[in-house]
Parts: C-alpha cells; sequence; structure tokens
C-alpha cells in the first residue's frame, strides 16, 4: 500500500503535468505548426529526450522486465520485434530524407511523393487510416498496462467504498487507466507538442532517477544473495532451441516459455532480423516517432535526435529492467503473481515495487512509471490528432480560422481518447496487443513503405493496395489465427503485401514526372531512380547523386551493435559480471569512435 509521502510526490508529479498544460496553451493557440509540432523551433536534444521519454513505457517496461526474468540474458534480442533498431536506421539516413520534404504528418508527406491525383489522394486515405488504428492500438496498449500496474498499489477493496457503482474484477484496471488517462488528455490537449516535450523532460529526469536507484538496490542485492537461473540465462548467445529449463528453480517458468512461443530461438531470431531489417528501411510508421523527427529544426537536427534517442533511453531504462528483473528473481517467494487464480508475470514489476522499494522512492518511481505511461499516451495522441485536423479536417475546410482549428484539435482528441479506452476493454493482455502491434499491425506496413523510398516507378495506387492489403489481414489474422504467434505470419503477409503492391503499380499510370522530379532532388534516395536521376541531371548537371548506400548500411551496423551493448552493460553491472561488463565497454567506445568518424563528422556533407 501506498504511504502519504509516496502520495503526495504523485499528486505533486500529477499537479505539474496539469501547470505544464496551462503555461503552454497559448502558444500551442498561435499556429497549427505550433500545436502539432512546437513550431519546428524545439532543440533536437529536447525533443529527443522527450522521444526517448515517450519509448519508456509502463506496458513496454512491464513487458521487458517479465522478458529479462524469464530468458535472462537472451532476452536483448527479443525487442528486435518492434524493432528497436529502427533508431539506427533513422538517425544514419531516414530521419534526414523524412525532415527534408518539411511536411507536418505522414499522411501529408504522401503528396509530396505521389502527388495530389487518384493514386495520392488513395495513399492518403489509406495512410490516416492506418496511423489512427496503429495509434488506437498503441493507446490500448499503454491504457491496459497502466491498469494492471495501478491495481497492485490500489487495491480496489480500498477504493470501492467511495465509489457509487461496483465493478467486475476483470474490470479494474481498466477503471484505474481510464482515471490516469485523463491527466494525459488534460497537457496534452491543452499544450499541444510543446506540452508534451516538457511534460517530457520532467518525466525522464524522474525515471533516470528511479532507474539509477533500482539498479543500486538490485547491485547490493546481488552481493548478499546467489542468483539461482537455469544453465545459459547468463549467456546473450543461443543455439538452435531455447534451451532455458526452469524445472526445479521456478518450474511454472516453463509454462510462459510455452506460452510466448520463443522455444525454437534461432528461427524465432531470424524472423526477428529479417522482418526487423524491412521494418526499418521501410522507415518510421506514421505515430509519436515521425512527429518528432518532422519537428526538428532542420534534417541535420532530425538525424541528431533519433541518434540521441538509443544514447538515452537504453541504459536508462535497462539499469531499471534489469534490476528488477533480478530482484524479482532473488526474491520470488515474496512476490504477488496470482491474479484469479493464476499467475500473471506480467505483473513481476508491480510486485517488486511494493516489496522493494523503499517509501518515498516508491512515491517518486509510481509517478515516473505514470508518467511514463502519460509520455507515450500523449505522444500517440497528438499525432493522432495531427491526421485527423491536418490530413482530414483542414483538407476538406482549409478556409478554418484559427479558433476553429483549436476547437477540432480538442474534439478530435477527446474522441480518439473514447475510442482507444473502449478498445482497452477487449484487450487480454500487454503482450498480446504488443504481439500484434508489432507483428501484424507493421507487419502490413512494410512493403508499401520500402518502395515508396527505393523505386521511382512505384505510384499511388500501388501504394494504396499495398497498405490496403496489409492492413485487413493484419486485422483479420487474431481472428482466423488465433493460437498462432504473428510473427511467424510475419512471411505470408509479406507476400500478400507484395502482391498487392505490384499490382496496383502496374494498373495504374506512372506517378506525374515532375512529382517525382521534386522528390528525388529534395530527398535524394539511393535505390532504383536511373530514369529521373537522368531528367534531374538533364536540366542540373551539378546535381550529386546519393551514392552513400555502403557507408550508411556499414554505420548501421555499427549503430546496432553499439545499441546492442547498451542494452546489456546495464545488465552484466547489476550482475556483478565485471570481466564481461569490460569488453562491453571496449567495444563501445570503439563503436562510438568510428561513428564519430564515419557519420557525425559526415553530417554536413552527407545532408
Amino acid at each position: 500500500m501506498l504511504q502519504g509521502v509516496d502520495i503526495v510526490i504523485i499528486l505533486a508529479y500529477l499537479l505539474a503535468t496539469v501547470i505544464i498544460g496551462l503555461v503552454l496553451r497559448k502558444k500551442a493557440q498561435q499556429s497549427k505548426d505550433d500545436y502539432l509540432l512546437g513550431g519546428k523551433s524545439l532543440p533536437w536534444y529536447m525533443l529527443g529526450l522527450s522521444n526517448a521519454s515517450g519509448m519508456f513505457d509502463i506496458s513496454g517496461t512491464m513487458w521487458l522486465v517479465t522478458l529479462t526474468f524469464v530468458y535472462g540474458l537472451k532476452s536483448i534480442w527479443i525487442p528486435w520485434l518492434w524493432p528497436v533498431f529502427n533508431q539506427v536506421f533513422l538517425m544514419i539516413y531516414l530521419s534526414a530524407w523524412l525532415r527534408r520534404s518539411n511536411v507536418t504528418t505522414g499522411a501529408e508527406w504522401i503528396f509530396f511523393r505521389f502527388g495530389e491525383g487518384k493514386g495520392g489522394k488513395w495513399s492518403h486515405t489509406v495512410v490516416v487510416l492506418f496511423a489512427i488504428v496503429s495509434c488506437l492500438g498503441f493507446l490500448a496498449y499503454g491504457f491496459i498496462g497502466l491498469g494492471k500496474f495501478v491495481e497492485i498499489f490500489i487495491p480496489w477493496e480500498a477504493v470501492s467504498a467511495y465509489i457509487p457503482f461496483d465493478i467486475a474484477p476483470k474490470f479494474v484496471p481498466h477503471f484505474y487507466g481510464t482515471v490516469f488517462t485523463l491527466f494525459a488528455v488534460f497537457y496534452s490537449v491543452l499544450g499541444g507538442m510543446s506540452g508534451i516535450v516538457w511534460t517530457d523532460l520532467l518525466q525522464f529526469t524522474i525515471m533516470t532517477i528511479s532507474s539509477i536507484a533500482i539498479a543500486v538496490i538490485a547491485w547490493v542485492a546481488m552481493g548478499e544473495h546467489t542468483l539461482t537461473v537455469p544453465e545459459g540465462w547468463m549467456d546473450p548467445f543461443f543455439g538452435w532451441n531455447l534451451d532455458i529449463d526452469w524445472t526445479g528453480i521456478i518450474s511454472e517458468v516453463n509454462e510462459k516459455i510455452t506460452s510466448d512461443g520463443f522455444s525454437l530461438f534461432t528461427i524465432f531470431f531470424m524472423l526477428c532480423v529479417f522482418k526487423g531489417i524491412l521494418s526499418s528501411v521501410a522507415g518510421p510508421a506514421p505515430n509519436y516517432d515521425m512527429q518528432k523527427i518532422l519537428s526538428t529544426k532542420s534534417p541535420k537536427d532530425a538525424a541528431k535526435m533519433s541518434g540521441f534517442v538509443s544514447l538515452a533511453l537504453m541504459p536508462t531504462r535497462y539499469l531499471m529492467i534489469g534490476g528488477f528483473g533480478i530482484l524479482g528473481i532473488l526474491f520470488y517467494d515474496q512476490l504477488d503473481l496470482q491474479r484469479g487464480g493464476v499467475i500473471d508475470f506480467e505483473q513481476i514489476l508491480p510486485s517488486a515495487i511494493s516489496q522493494f522499494v523503499p517509501v518515498g522512492l516508491m512515491g517518486l518511481l509510481l509517478a515516473g512509471l505514470l508518467a511514463a505511461f502519460m509520455s507515450t499516451f500523449a505522444g500517440t495522441l497528438n499525432a493522432a490528432q495531427a491526421y485527423l485536423v491536418n490530413d482530414i479536417y483542414l483538407r476538406y475546410k482549409k478556409d478554418a480560422k484559427p479558433k476553429q482549428v483549436n476547437r477540432m484539435n480538442y474534439a478530435s482528441g477527446i474522441v480518439v481518447v473514447i475510442v482507444s479506452i473502449v478498445l482497452g476493454f477487449y484487450v487480454k493482455d500487454v503482450n498480446s496487443i504488443t504481439q500484434w502491434i508489432v507483428s501484424a499491425l507493421w507487419g502490413g506496413y512494410i512493403v508499401s513503405n520500402i518502395l515508396k523510398w527505393h523505386w521511382w516507378r512505384f505510384n499511388g495506387e500501388g501504394y494504396f493496395w499495398g497498405m490496403l492489403s496489409g492492413l485487413v489481414p493484419a486485422i483479420l489474422f487474431p481472428l482466423v489465427f488465433p493460437e498462432t504467434l504473428e510473427l511467424y505470419l510475419f512471411p505470408l503477409l509479406l507476400i500478400i503485401t507484395a502482391l498487392g503492391c505490384i499490382i496496383g503499380t502496374y494498373t495504374g499510370a506512372p506517378t506525374e514526372e515532375s512529382k517525382l522530379i521534386d522528390f528525388y532532388k529534395k530527398t535524394r534516395p539511393w535505390g532504383f531512380w536511373k530514369p529521373i536521376e537522368s531528367k534531374v541531371l538533364a536540366k542540373d548537371p551539378n546535381f550529386k547523386k546519393n551514392t552513400l548506400f555502403k557507408k550508411d548500411m556499414f554505420n548501421v551496423f555499427v549503430g546496432v551493435i553499439a545499441q546492442t551493448l547498451l542494452v546489456i552493460i546495464p545488465l552484466y553491472l547489476i550482475l556483478r559480471e565485471y570481466y564481461s561488463l569490460l569488453i562491453c565497454l571496449g567495444l563501445l567506445a570503439i563503436c562510438g569512435i568510428l561513428l564519430k568518424k564515419l557519420w557525425w563528422d559526415k553530417l554536413d556533407q552527407q545532408l
């Protein structure tokens, strides 16, 4: 149960979010760009910390703590499902490509690429639809994670006496999710992007302090107790099978491994890498990550911002994840994971907090984790508003006055929140919706969004049918294949969407040549652009094509290694594996030197 000082800290944080929303309301009302993109005036490092804060979400943290507990150091590969290394691709080249367009949303970018003909309009419509479905999925994901988390600390028995209605036990998390969602709605709807960024900075500061404290508690506990784990738990490398057997240690964990479907780990990992590379090359999905990129001052700042995200997020987050995962194993018999007579391993994080975190720090940590939820929620909500207002409302009401736009911003935010709360009632658990978002929904996004960057002949019709042929199966697959891990359906989804792209492209006319020339000159992508390149060179012999493919891919390779080291270094530190820690720090230093010379120092000439 929370103590008085913890409650005061949490209330102080919630009050601070309200104040930030009120203070920045006036700036947000100045223009559409001020509301949706912070006026494109925010420093790259602030946007980077804000983006990192948005990714330090409560549902994802619960999921990752569970993975660390169950799979040990092998868990560092499972988030490649997402894929986490898409930030490296963004850092090296894709953020700059995207920012050069100078648009407000991903849907508006579609007109920049395909023009405003039939294909462009169709593509614009399907991107708006995808963006809204994606945002609603993320909002429901955060909503259910928050509710399950809060339920540990505020038992329903202590609240029900003050509530004039009764709630079935299975809906208690949804009630808590609804209550705390309202605070996120307040500052994000009033303050827009600037309100979100400043609140995120407050949240990230709290989470950094909390992460260090939890890591210290776990590090001390490792010195006083013996960590009993299965063979292979301490090894990040793996063979064909997972080969982690908890029998005789915590036998019920074996059931969790079976239900997750990760036993054939090499097949799982190969699919993660295959899908992850394709997802990363496709570029950012139309969510808060894309909006932060479009909010930067310049393409160079966009690249720096995306690089800073991994540097800020990974070590900080994994100090907390590793700390709680290791504390959960050391003191497993003290955890309360029973929910309705069934063990729920997603309760490891909240249960560990209630057991091991001292008064005062608990309030700070809970404020930070609540803030983490609200940060992700607010950023996603802002993205949904951007698509509804900029790409639907203003497209058909171009003469709307600022007050009308502001009212529409508020109204669209409220509608999105209501729909996401309703969807949250149908979500089984954090893992299930995570699998759906990253494997099914984003899986259907990949082919169309790779081709849009790299193939001149790809047109709006091809994009529309490719996206639609991905979106429909993404929604239907969970119903048709309820017992199959979504990742294993990815190859089938890839074939369907590729067919949709190719058939759609060749049944439609090529994109208008002037539009392709404008896109190619501004974006300067590498890929299959020879016919357009020739037209550009004919008009401008001084134009220099992008020849950085090999260098970009080498930098991506180095960046992925560096990012993975940033994940495993905090784990080795807490586990007191100092020899492995020193090796990883040495490798990280080498990666840092390479990226400094081959990427950072070359930003001006590349961008």
